[in-house]
């Protein structure tokens, strides 16, 4: 205990360095810029975005060799990876540290970051290669390598080994540990056995590749999300008269902080503004860079297709679901009562739902946890590919299992610490690289659409002459 505890005071100071005032003008400054650039098209082209996935289910004819797995399970295992605790520990972690506020500025962490999210998926589709087995590879390495140039190369080699290791934390050990921590609260199932459990199914999926991973989180991801998020709606519904009072303390708290009420000890203006933008990072990855390795994999040939798909699932992860849960636990003030983590999203279910809405959250949390572990074992296994080439991914394989029992027993607080700070590292460079290729981003949507627009009126002509 002693260890964690000096551990814990080490890394605080620095996971408050690198979440500081530059990362936080960084991650809004990049997603602002993009947004700007791109004359709002995460707004505009929304509707765009949902028809494109819908057709994407299957790749269009000719693509179907552009890539490994169809658009739609592109964005699926992207999902598979974003919809994690981040969406119910990270909601409530945020509320609890940074007050009701915090939910705030994810929202805004958002609506910039769906831009962040496009540019990064047309920059990984743009610049993706094919490796020694015909797979198509990409993600911000790749996009750094191809496009930047070499002179750039260490900047692709720093997110590759940022990206390799994060994975460990954000994406594996957090992932098991909440599944872990939450079966025990609620079943007394002990953490080795949770370990153990997950350790195998995890195993039989990742041995098929990014295939098998995408094939899964096609099926379980939508199901899952859906169940959730209806399971949201009871609770809002049931607290319909508090929904009114909750938004305009978000919006208020978000500027004002948050005074001490119940169990809840307050919180300052930049609590709200930290913690909310950093759990909004960690839960919809936007400007982590890891989104865009998915959808490097797609089966299309044009890059701003799929960045319109990839878009949604900022959308789908904070608007939607991270917005389901923070207004849960406001509505129903399970806010005050002092718990944090999985454990207020329980109680504000529970109180909302007895008997019932205990059972949906852990099963919420065990099935999102475990899609992620899924999602984010093809991150760090593309960013070994890249550093180390195709022998070492069997090595990555066989450690990524071994950490998942590993992960179970480990400190939540110490390991949500650590996540952040790799979080932060991914970013830097990642941020750095979309910034420099903007023009080409912004370049290759004016194509786009100039061409799309062209299109649509020929259609139109040659439908009026009878053609």
């Amino acid at each position: 205990m002693e260890v964690y505890q000096t551990i814990t005071e080490i890394l605080g100071p620095i996971d408050s360095f690198v979440w500081g005032p530059v990362m936080l003008v960084l991650i809004l400054g990049v997603g602002l810029y993009l947004s700007l650039g791109l004359r709002f098209l995460q707004l505009r082209k929304l509707g765009t975005g949902f028809k494109l996935l819908w057709r994407g289910r299957s790749p269009e004819q000719g693509d179907e060799k552009e890539g490994e797995i169809s658009p739609f399970n592109a964005l699926m295992t992207s999902l598979s990876a974003t919809i994690g605790t981040g969406n119910i520990a990270g909601v409530a972690t945020a509320i609890f540290l940074g007050g009701p506020g915090a939910l705030f500025w994810m929202w805004c962490t958002a609506l910039v970051g769906m831009a962040t999210k496009f540019a990064e998926a047309v920059c990984a589709v743009k610049y993706r290669e094919t490796d020694e087995e015909g797979n198509h590879i990409g993600g911000p390495m790749y996009y750094i390598k191809n496009g930047l140039g070499k002179k750039w190369l260490w900047l692709g080699t720093t997110f590759a080994i940022f990206g390799a290791i994060a994975g460990f934390g954000i994406g594996n050990t957090v992932q098991v540990n909440s599944i872990a921590d939450a079966l025990q609260t609620q079943w007394g199932i002990p953490p080795l056995g949770t370990g153990i459990v997950v350790m195998v199914i995890v195993g039989l999926v990742i041995i098929g590749g990014i295939k098998a991973i995408a094939e899964v989180a096609g099926k379980l991801v939508p199901f899952m999300g859906i169940s959730y998020l209806l399971a949201g709606l009871v609770v809002l519904v049931l607290n319909a008269s508090e929904i009114p009072a909750a938004l305009s303390m978000i919006i208020s708290s978000a500027f004002t902080g948050t005074a001490a009420t119940g169990g809840f000890a307050g919180a300052a203006v930049w609590a709200a503004i930290r913690f909310g933008v950093a759990r909004g990072v960690f839960s919809n990855e936007a400007g982590l860079g890891s989104a865009p390795i998915a959808h490097a994999s797609a089966q299309t040939h044009d890059p701003v297709r799929q960045g319109l798909i990839a878009m949604l699932g900022t959308f789908i992860d904070t608007i939607l679901v991270c917005s389901i849960t923070g207004l849960a636990i406001i509505t129903s003030g399970a806010w005050t009562l002092g718990e944090t983590g999985s454990a207020l999203t329980m109680a504000a279910f529970e109180q909302t739902i007895p008997g019932v809405g205990g059972y949906i959250v852990t099963i919420g949390l065990a099935v999102f946890a475990f899609t992620t572990i899924l999602g984010w074992s093809v991150y760090c296994e593309r960013c070994i590919q890249f550093l180390f080439g195709l022998t070492a991914i069997k090595v990555f394989r066989v450690i990524w299992l071994i950490a998942i029992p590993l992960g179970a027993y480990a400190s939540l607080d110490l390991v949500w610490l650590i996540a952040d700070i790799l979080n932060a590292l991914m970013a830097i460079p990642n941020l750095i690289a979309l910034a420099l290729l903007s023009p080409v981003v912004f370049k290759l949507t004016r194509d786009y659409f100039s061409q799309a627009s062209v299109k649509h009126k020929t259609t139109n002509n040659s439908e009026a002459k009878g053609i």
